[in-house]
């Protein structure tokens, strides 16, 4: 029995694969929310003291780390990353011709 399996090659964001409305946004939350985790991780913060900079309760910490991310806003999260002792640096460019769409990328830096 031969079963032929379709593989269909991703967009590189699953929102927009999935079919979500505002898979930009969607992915860029996802991303944000991931710094935050990894902030609060290097800094050893626990949920609470994470909370306490960042100006919420301990379960809003829990649902953002868990990606329930539907109460946050993209600015709000900024915010976050700031509390947290982050820099943000926002760069906008061309996007080559080469390519059909721009793009948003989240990067982190390590020092």
């Amino acid at each position: 029995m031969d079963e032929t399996i379709e593989i269909e090659e991703s967009s590189g964001n699953v929102f927009a694969d999935l079919g979500f409305p505002n898979p930009e946004e969607h992915l860029l939350k996802a991303e944000l929310a991931l710094q935050i985790g990894k902030a609060i991780s290097r800094h050893c913060y626990t949920q609470t003291e994470a909370a306490a900079r960042m100006g919420i309760d301990q379960p809003k910490v829990s649902k953002l780390i868990r990606g329930h991310l539907r109460d946050f806003s993209v600015d709000r999260l900024l915010r976050f990353l700031n509390a947290l002792d982050q820099d943000i640096e926002i760069v906008i460019r061309e996007k080559p011709k080469t390519r059909k769409k721009a793009t948003l990328t989240v990067s982190q830096v390590s020092l």
